[in-house]
């Protein structure tokens, strides 16, 4: 019998409303709070770098914009309270920012001999933020060189003349390059460094034609709220298709499906049953608040940067706390990084209480290169403006003041100390702040944690 178009279309409607109340009971309220919760927090480190990434790639009117994709873009002077491109930034060593596409073939990065004692380190991270190679003076020596990066599908031939060869889980790649200034009168050499780090097609490197551009991407626009609620499915169902899923995480993708999650997917919450997304937004308040308290707790970076290997079982968990701590921070052989983010009491620290940081005599940082302290405000986690322009002090610092007996006393609050002070004197914010120490050619003992940085003491 041959149906009628209003019979075809009364089946297919009652076959829809079948199949999505069957979805709908697939998964219960539980469950989706559970997956949600576990879901948000694998997300947040490679949501928080897209947020980097997005900005310096495709938003024109960001400060921090880069141009696009295979080039530099180098700063000549250290970080200050206007640079808000990523969290925490340092003020020991301008940056260079570049992020790679792998897709259509390798990029060579050509970097020059750069004689002692300058440091500089090209540090490489994927979309999952794993620092999954190192080129710089610790990693590969003072020595020029060319190096390959690939990513995940390419199988071609290395060519002559290619020092090393780094493969990424990712198509997209980037690097936060640091490299060190002595003072004012350093910038001109430095910048001679700098614009000798050089990123080059594998095709114009050999002399060939290039192969066709990968297709266009279609990139979210960052929105903060919506990626750290119940939007951050849609920008990790964006993110997915970049990032390959590692064969151990199979089945965690399996249960993430079942609240909308998979590569290039669009998700709407307000199609969702209204119970359902509930839940899914209770999971992801109890994954941030969790995330938060424990990341609160922490006093040392050593085990939050690193390759998916060095990280660990713990690895979602590890490296999200260090992109909420600070993100594309140092692999611990490069830097280590310490802080202290609580008083006595437990509470956030003030700026408007007078702290002293206190090393004891033959106690100074075991660092080989350098060392410093930066302030950051709360909660932004950015530089904070103050009326000397000092926003870290360290073994750097001019006119910084032993005691006789060999100690370091570092000021750390609002209100100048004093002119007998204010040489060691690190301005914090009117309210709360934390800072971070870091130890660049970090020695044995901060690495095996021997050595730890000794706590605040409030000045009465």
């Amino acid at each position: 019998m041959k149906s009628s178009p209003r019979h075809i279309i009364a089946t297919a409607l009652a076959c829809l409303a079948t199949l999505t109340l069957a979805r709908a009971e697939e998964i219960s309220p539980d469950e989706a709070r559970s997956i949600a919760k576990e879901a948000w927090l694998y997300a947040y480190a490679p949501i928080q770098g897209y947020q980097t990434l997005f900005n310096q790639t495709q938003n024109k009117d960001f400060p921090g914009y880069v141009g696009g994709f295979n080039r530099f873009r180098h700063y000549s002077r250290s970080a200050t309270p206007a640079d808000k491109d990523i969290v925490t930034p340092n003020n020991d060593t301008p940056y260079s920012w570049a992020w790679l596409d792998l897709r259509a073939e390798p990029i060579v990065l050509s970097l020059p001999a750069v004689p002692a004692p300058r440091y500089y380190v090209n540090q490489w991270f994927d979309l999952h933020t794993h620092n999954f190679a190192y080129t710089g003076v610790r990693a590969t020596g003072r020595e020029a060189g060319n190096y390959l990066f690939a990513g995940p599908n390419w199988n071609g031939t290395v060519p002559d003349g290619i020092t090393k060869v780094f493969r990424a889980e990712t198509d997209f790649v980037g690097t936060l390059t640091r490299t060190q200034l002595n003072g004012p009168d350093d910038i001109p050499a430095m910048q001679a460094i700098q614009e000798n780090y050089k990123l080059t097609p594998l095709s114009k490197f050999v002399g060939q034609a290039s192969p066709p551009a990968g297709p266009d991407v279609e990139w979210p626009a960052w929105d903060a709220s919506k990626a750290e609620g119940i939007g951050f499915i849609s920008y990790l169902n964006a993110l997915l298709p970049m990032m390959p899923i590692a064969p151990s995480e199979k089945e965690m993708f399996e249960r993430f499906a079942k609240i909308g999650i998979a590569a290039g997917k669009e998700f709407d919450p307000e199609k969702i049953d209204a119970k359902i997304r509930a839940a899914i937004e209770e999971g992801v308040a109890a994954s941030a608040k969790e995330l938060k308290e424990t990341a609160l707790k922490q006093t040392d970076s050593k085990t939050f940067f690193g390759t998916r290997e060095e990280l660990g079982e713990n690895y979602i968990l590890e490296r999200s706390m260090g992109a909420m701590l600070g993100i594309y921070g140092n692999t611990k052989e490069e830097a280590v990084y310490a802080s202290q983010q609580t008083g006595p009491d437990g509470k956030v620290l003030d700026g408007n209480k007078h702290w002293v940081l206190r090393f004891e005599p033959g106690q100074l940082p075991p660092a080989s290169l350098f060392w410093s302290i930066t302030m950051y405000k709360l909660p932004e986690r950015l530089l904070t403006e103050n009326p000397i322009d000092r926003y870290s002090i360290g073994d750097r610092t001019a006119g910084l003041k032993q005691g006789a007996d060999g100690s370091l006393e570092i000021y750390i609050q609002n209100e100048n100390p004093g002119p007998d002070k204010a040489s060691n004197w690190l301005p914090a914010p009117k309210g709360p702040f934390f800072f971070v120490a870091r130890f660049y050619g970090p020695q044995a003992p901060l690495i095996d944690g021997s050595w730890k940085l000794p706590p605040l003491v409030e000045a009465k």
